[in-house]
């Protein structure tokens, strides 16, 4: 199957969707969906499981038209970009709930190759607004990216103020709001859909939770975020504190954690995965995408290995890519004609493993009729080895290559094992398979400890944030208790 997606019909419109399939990957990121009607369901669509992000993308200049009345060009503006596009978002929301179907041409002849699963699905509705970042600076010194202000509260009971460049929003509706400055930094920072998606859950969690909760600037709210951790190492936004109920982010957040030389430091040590995590990943999507890639899996609504691999956290990603790097380069040098290295991989879901296989072997006479089928076969079996070995396992990923040491080209299958049911019949046929192949017969599948945030090297005491258990109470935060509405 070919699919032939639309790259955005505005200039604005063209970024969102080159930072979306960045961010969510090709298979998972539709510009321009249509409505049963023929008219467009949104500027973006990401559906990856049950999570749903819409996007609405709007630009207007009307700010810079204004002239010394900026109360009213705020209010015009606003109305415009922001407003309008907020109501047509929540009808996006009650479109994809109703289980109408989705097409990719107004024609209505492309249908939407992912479902939607009405009964279970998870929407994020996000309105990304244009062409107030420069007058948002000019407004006040104060601001410092030029980006929107925002407050979430309860309308109905206590209208919020509405000054210029701060945009209440209605806590129910649970709209989130990028501009010009923050959403390329939040698609560049949160870029996997397992880290963008648990930001907006978190952040819809604490608009839920708090009676106000307001930022300067969606950056400011971002740099918060990955400055909490709970117990289980996981970000979340607020308090632990019971007793608040209200939360406010100070400007200039984000301009101080990215100084830091722990984020600088987690920057750095990141760019290996997407070399080799993510370069894997967007070749074989576009593979799906053009209809030439092979095998049986179903890798827009099915369990595959692909989406699997998609499922991992960025900072994950940079653990496996080590993992395979340092593999493929510990790989023998003088081996003879036939040689093989496998390497067990955890994922950063405890009961999901990667197996890892390269494969050298010399004269190959038909390559993707016997060799590749032999080189399948194998690592099948590596796979049922590995649960054999380690029964706590509910998936096995496999991913066998040819040893780029001695490859002038290479190929790459994939295997998504679901074994989380393991009847003694198939655990008897790979142990049998293994006899002969010898794989995990010793050792412990490796768990390593594995930070967001490393620590920088020892000779740099300049850090003031520690590995993974970063401080709150420097982040900028402020509490407040309130008996009332505020």
């Amino acid at each position: 199957m070919n699919i032939q997606k639309s790259s955005g019909v505005t200039r604005t419109e063209q970024l969102l969707s080159e930072l979306c399939d960045r961010t969510f990957l090709k298979l998972w990121t539709y510009p321009n969906p249509y409505k049963d009607d023929g008219h467009e369901l949104c500027d973006l669509l990401v559906v990856f499981e049950n999570h749903v992000i819409i996007f609405f993308d709007r630009e207007s200049r009307r700010l810079q038209e204004c002239g010394e009345d900026i109360s009213l060009g705020w209010q015009r503006w606003k109305k415009e970009v922001v407003d309008k596009q907020i109501k047509t978002a929540n009808g996006a929301e009650r479109y994809l709930r109703s289980g109408r179907p989705i097409f990719l041409d107004a024609k209505k002849e492309k249908k939407f190759p992912l479902q939607v699963e009405a009964d279970n699905v998870r929407v994020h509705k996000i309105v990304v607004a244009h062409g107030a970042e420069e007058a948002c600076k000019n407004f006040s010194d104060m601001n410092i990216n030029g980006s929107l202000a925002v407050m979430y509260g309860e309308h109905d009971e206590s209208p919020l103020p509405d000054l210029p460049f701060c945009v209440p929003l209605d806590k129910k509706q649970k709209i989130h709001l990028f501009d010009s400055f923050n959403l390329p930094l939040l698609l560049s920072e949160l870029d996997t859909v397992y880290d963008f998606t648990a930001y907006l859950s978190s952040k819809e969690e604490a608009i839920q939770k708090y009676d106000l909760l307001n930022y300067c600037g969606e950056e400011d709210l971002l740099a918060h975020y990955l400055l909490n951790l709970d117990d289980l190492q996981n970000h979340y936004i607020g308090t632990k504190k019971s007793d608040i109920n209200v939360i406010s982010i100070g400007e200039g957040e984000w301009k101080d954690f990215s100084k830091t030389d722990n984020y600088k430091h987690s920057k750095a040590l990141n760019q290996i995965s997407y070399r080799v995590w993510d370069s894997l990943l967007q070749y074989t999507c576009q593979n799906a995408l053009s209809g030439v890639l092979l095998g049986n899996a179903d890798v827009y609504n099915g369990e595959s290995a692909l989406r699997e691999m998609a499922k991992e956290p960025r900072f994950y990603r940079r653990e496996l890519s080590i993992r395979i790097h340092n593999a493929i380069h510990s790989f023998p040098d003088d081996l003879g004609p036939l040689a093989r290295k496998v390497t067990l991989c955890n994922s950063y879901f405890a009961d999901k493993a990667y197996v890892f296989l390269q494969l050298k072997v010399d004269d190959i006479h038909d390559y993707e009729g016997e060799y590749r089928e032999k080189r399948r076969a194998m690592l099948e079996l590596a796979c049922g080895a590995a649960k054999n070995k380690f029964p706590s396992l509910k998936k096995v990923v496999g991913i066998a290559i040819d040893a780029p040491k001695f490859a002038k080209g290479n190929s790459e299958d994939f295997i998504l094992m679901n074994c989380e049911e393991w009847t003694n019949e198939m655990r008897d046929h790979y142990e049998d398979g293994n006899k002969l192949m010898g794989f995990f017969k010793t050792g412990q599948l490796q768990k390593n400890r594995v930070f967001e945030f490393p620590n920088i090297p020892k000779t740099n005491k300049r850090s003031k944030i520690g590995r993974n258990e970063l401080c709150t109470c420097g982040s900028g935060i402020k509490y407040k208790k309130c008996h009332g509405k505020s």
